[in-house]
């Protein structure tokens, strides 16, 4: 065997050595390195962005390597979503396109302290088709005629994610109808807001929703119909059908409606508005962003280019919400290929989900999507479930989880060393198939956006689901385009080029202390620009104005308020924002978002806020505590207590969880006054119904800081 490796890697005539412990040597030493680094130097080689000449503000501008100029469609003769949307049905007329899944029961258990909890048996999904689907939004789009609903005024969709929100919108284009996005999880004051700010006069929403109209129907200007996406409506809508005039139909009766008295379109242009997106609010109420066809279709033309392979075979798991402009824009790009979409939910998409009736099967094994959009809390989130059942086995199951997991860590980061070919074939046989399987098995690309995804969380997709991860950078106010890391970037903690609908300049930010001269590379504020960037927000000219901007040459230019940094490949790294830093007492920067992603990793963290004062020389924080993982501890230690809020108040507890935070603090390298001397562990988790963060999962610092205003001095005061 030795003579038969000599003979193939060193007896080609330029290389030879007759020695065997040399030769020996250089196989299993020089040549792998060599290969390896003839790998890294490869990759770093390609250049993925490029400058760019653009107007504007003096910075250092980026385009992708595929264009000159931005992108605006990726089809001749196409400029609106109607118009995709329309020729995509004729297309793929009789493939499959909604699917929801049936309803087979709905029952109620009793947890051991008293509390219910409503599980679901869900059966198979059932399918509209493309044809079915364009003739649902046609019936829809003249049954809102036909109840009076004008082309200039406006309808709202409120609700959670399904095939009746994606039916009504395009209904509504149908018409040129612009159409009012609110997250179905929004208070009553931001609800208001956004509906008597638009002056919504249609709104169409789900029974729970409705439930919320009917309570705030006295604050309610304008609004004169509800469309219900349910047959079964509230008993107390008879209240508002008297004492404010509304008309309360239901979504089926629309549809009916408008197929027995059918009307014809009125397509909208590309530079008319599409939607009018509310962010989810999480500084004050929320604002309403205008976004023309145009400003959406080229996001959606970009992100279709640049993922390759995606063909009518792959399947798509939609549970996002639909108000949510990644959702909004992945969904399009699917109906553009002729693929089709399973409707699910975050409360039933794993066989372990909260709603899910155990013994039954979640969204994602029944659907085994290929493609899936995520928002890293929820990527987080199964690292962290994945990790926990892993450390609960124990045993040879968790070596032998561990000793795969660095094998392929280890070959994705470079090395020759790490498990490649039948070795990789063969762990992700015996030990990383079981974990695919909780996400249906088939996933290949997973589209993650909406905040900074970590490191170690991507590396742990791409190895335990043998996913890609495509990590865009974007924000509502640039219909999700920005950038988007590429098929064959393996690095992380990177959000690609930009977007063959972006330009992406830096412009320096002195007070910050960022600058396009920085070396080793140039860093400031993210500067984005092309046609995917929006008129700006509805109704707030000031706010407009001070944040998009048109450059000499017509370009328009939306101001982030986050910084970056460009590799030398011209790729962008999110650093910092500008909203985030504080300055302490002793002059020093926090960048609270950059150490609450550090501290996250801490197996006892479900969710953290990292607080700082100007006028104190340290940080604290209120983290949330991950339940399994301390009641884990406590028994391992022997420690008593009688509820999980009880626990989190000992003082044993509080030390623990510190000192783990400090370890993850120590391993990302970070400053002594960036990490929380004092913390307050709190048993409550924090989701968007408790109105402390958005339905994004971000945080809502302003109302955070005032909840916890008390347990906040206290931390300073002790």
């Amino acid at each position: 065997m030795r003579m038969i490796l000599n003979d193939v890697f060193l007896g080609s005539g330029l290389v030879y050595f007759s020695s065997p412990k040399m030769s020996a040597y250089i196989i299993g030493v020089l040549v792998p390195l060599v290969f390896s680094l003839l790998l890294r130097s490869t990759r770093n080689e390609k250049r993925r962005g490029l400058p760019a000449d653009a107007g504007g503000e003096p910075g250092y501008a980026i385009r992708n390597h595929r264009i000159t100029s931005p992108m605006k469609s990726a089809w001749e003769g196409i400029s609106t979503l109607a118009q995709l949307f329309e020729e995509s049905c004729k297309q793929y007329a009789d493939k499959p396109l909604l699917g929801t899944r049936k309803l087979i029961s709905r029952e109620v258990e009793v947890s051991g302290d008293g509390r219910s909890f409503e599980k679901l048996h869900l059966g198979e999904y059932e399918y509209m088709s493309y044809g079915q689907t364009f003739e649902a939004a046609c019936n829809f789009a003249s049954g809102l005629a036909q109840l009076g609903h004008r082309r200039e005024e406006r309808v709202a969709i409120f609700a959670d994610t399904r095939k009746e929100w994606f039916i009504a919108l395009q209904g509504c284009f149908r018409r040129n109808v612009t159409v009012v996005t609110i997250y179905s999880s929004l208070g009553e004051e931001a609800l208001c807001h956004s509906l008597n700010e638009t002056e919504v006069t249609t709104v169409v929403c789900g029974a729970k929703e409705l439930k919320k109209l009917v309570d705030i129907s006295g604050q309610l200007d304008t609004v004169k119909r509800v469309i219900c996406m349910d047959d079964e409506v509230p008993s107390n809508i008879s209240l508002v059908e008297g004492s404010r005039g509304w008309t309360v139909k239901s979504f089926a009766f629309v549809e009916r409606l408008g197929q027995e008295n059918p009307i014809g379109p009125d397509l909208p242009l590309s530079a008319d508005v599409a939607v009018i997106m509310y962010t989810s609010g999480s500084t004050g109420l929320p604002k309403g962003v205008m976004m023309t066809h145009g400003n959406i279709l080229a996001t959606v033309s970009s992100v279709m280019t640049i993922v390759p392979g995606l063909s009518p075979k792959d399947v798509y798991l939609a549970y996002l919400p639909l108000a949510h402009v990644l959702e909004l824009a992945a969904e399009n790009i699917v109906v553009s290929i002729g693929a089709p979409i399973g409707y699910g939910s975050p409360l039933t998409l794993t066989d372990t989900s909260n709603k899910i009736k155990k013994g039954t099967q979640g969204d994602a094994s029944m659907l085994r999507p290929t493609i899936m959009a995520a928002v890293p809390a929820i990527l987080d989130r199964v690292r962290d479930g994945v990790t926990k059942k892993v450390a609960a086995k124990g045993g040879l199951s968790k070596t032998l989880f561990n000793f795969a997991y660095a094998r392929r860590l280890s070959a994705m980061n470079g090395s020759w060393f790490g498990a490649r070919g039948l070795e990789r074939f063969l762990w992700d046989f015996l030990v990383f198939r079981k974990v695919r399987a909780v996400l249906g098995g088939r996933l290949r690309f997973l589209l993650s956006g909406g905040a900074p995804l970590s490191g170690d969380t991507q590396r742990f997709i791409n190895i335990c689901f043998g996913a890609t991860i495509g990590q865009g950078y974007g924000l509502t106010e640039t219909c999700a385009g920005g950038t988007f890391s590429e098929f064959d970037d393996t690095s992380v903690g990177r959000v690609g080029p930009p977007l063959p609908c972006s330009f992406v300049k830096l412009v320096d930010w002195p007070e910050g202390g960022y600058l396009t001269s920085d070396s080793p590379m140039p860093r400031g504020e993210i500067v984005i620009g092309g046609p995917s960037v929006t008129l700006g927000y509805f109704k707030n000219e000031a706010k407009t104005n001070e944040v998009y901007k048109v450059d000499e040459k017509g370009m328009r230019w939306f101001y982030s308020g986050d910084i970056g940094q460009f590799h030398a490949d011209g790729c962008l790294e999110i650093i910092d924002r500008k909203k985030d830093i504080v300055k302490l007492q002793h002059g020093e920067y926090v960048s609270l978002g950059k150490v609450e992603a550090a501290l996250l990793v801490s197996p006892y963290v479900d969710n953290i806020m990292l607080h700082a004062d100007p006028f104190h020389s340290y940080c604290v924080a209120l983290v949330v505590a991950s339940q399994p993982a301390v009641e884990g501890w406590a028994a391992q230690q022997g420690v008593v207590f009688v509820d999980f809020s009880d626990l989190c108040e000992k003082e044993e507890t509080v030390k623990e969880v510190l000192n783990s935070l400090i370890k993850a603090a120590k391993k990302a390298k970070l400053e002594k006054f960036e990490i929380p001397a004092k913390i307050k562990l709190l048993s409550e988790p924090w989701t968007p119904e408790t109105g402390l963060v958005t339905a994004a999962l971000k945080l809502k610092r302003d109302i955070l800081k005032k909840k916890f205003s008390e347990d906040l001095s206290k931390l300073y005061a002790s």
